[in-house]
């Protein structure tokens, strides 16, 4: 895992150093914005799949960097707006971009993003060679991820809104597009970017950012409600104190019997519930096993991933997509 951590880090500082150079304008203030998520924490993870996508099939990083920093800019437009629907004061230890900034900037400095990401995908492409096919197949499939992010988000909030607790598979159907989405295109954008990028090697790295993207959204699901306060940040049962109708407090609500039920409900949505009480609905949850069950569906889309690529050459690109899924579901934070 070391060596992931390390391959990690240097791709990403790569990645990084790429995007920030597309961030360069006027007004700074705006650009400076824009900036704030890509110089701060955070697991870069997306990136990391095209990166690595695209070294599997003959490539190398050069080629890909625009499209690595393409996906790196939507994710970061994804988060300034998230924070914004969510009101959120913290993003990776620091404020967010429309507490330091005000509303309207963070607003244009997600809509930059959004724009830049478009704009490094096919002026990059350009400037790495890439065919016009090539570069006209990229923006199709990006442009195709963000509507189902939207849709996704729109699909979350639909169901936060509703008083309706939505069922399992309605969930899973929403995180399919709103997180899934971004982590499906990633290793697509890395295969088109390669030295090989037929339709088979498209579709079975899409199947494995797929099942990684709902492996991973499945444990930030659980460390939201059991995850250790020193370690995220937030308070103990922070996703129940929102509202947050995620997969472990589904479970947790169709398995629980009436007592059960009624501690969880009763700081549900209640961000000033007493401590004691919110103690008390995690644990209720924890002992429902909810933690097992979690880990054991993210292992399970896991196992789907390992089956996409299984057919391929063992190879450091290989392995170190293998290893990023693992670490993905076994993460603690």
């Amino acid at each position: 895992m070391d060596n992931l951590k390390d391959d990690l880090n240097d791709v990403v500082s790569r990645v990084r150093k790429f995007a920030l150079s597309v961030l360069d304008g006027q007004p700074i203030r705006l650009y400076d914005a824009a900036s704030t998520y890509l110089t701060s924490g955070g697991k870069k993870l997306r990136p990391f799949l095209v990166i690595k996508s695209c070294e599997m099939f003959a490539g190398n990083e050069e080629k890909a960097l625009p499209a690595a920093a393409a996906v790196e800019l939507i994710h970061n437009f994804s988060l300034i707006h998230d924070d914004i629907m969510d009101n959120d004061d913290i993003r990776h230890g620091i404020s967010t971009v429309h507490k330091k900034y005000g509303l309207p900037i963070a607003l244009i400095a997600g809509d930059i993003l959004f724009s830049k990401a478009f704009q490094v995908l096919s002026l990059g492409g350009k400037k790495k060679s890439h065919d016009d096919t090539i570069i006209a197949e990229m923006n199709r499939i990006l442009s195709t991820a963000c509507v189902h992010v939207c849709e996704g988000q729109g699909l979350d909030i639909q169901m936060a809104s509703s008083t309706k607790i939505p069922t399992i598979d309605e969930y899973l159907g929403m995180i399919r597009k709103k997180t899934a989405s971004l982590f499906e295109v990633s290793c697509a954008l890395g295969v088109l970017c390669s030295a090989e990028p037929f339709v088979g090697n498209v579709d079975n790295l899409s199947k494995f950012g797929r099942f990684t993207g709902i492996a991973f959204q499945l444990i930030d699901d659980l460390i939201g409600v059991t995850g250790d306060p020193k370690l995220t940040g937030k308070a103990v049962g922070n996703d129940i104190r929102e509202g947050k109708k995620t997969y472990p407090i589904l479970l947790a609500l169709e398995h629980a019997d009436t007592n059960k039920r009624e501690k969880i409900m009763k700081v549900f949505g209640f961000k000033g519930a007493n401590r004691d009480y919110v103690e008390d609905a995690v644990y209720a949850i924890s002992s429902l096993n909810i933690e097992e069950e979690v880990r054991r569906t993210a292992h399970d889309n896991m196992i789907k991933a390992f089956e996409s690529i299984k057919s391929y050459n063992e190879t450091s690109a290989k392995n170190a997509l293998v290893s990023s899924a693992k670490f993905i579901v076994e993460r603690s934070l």
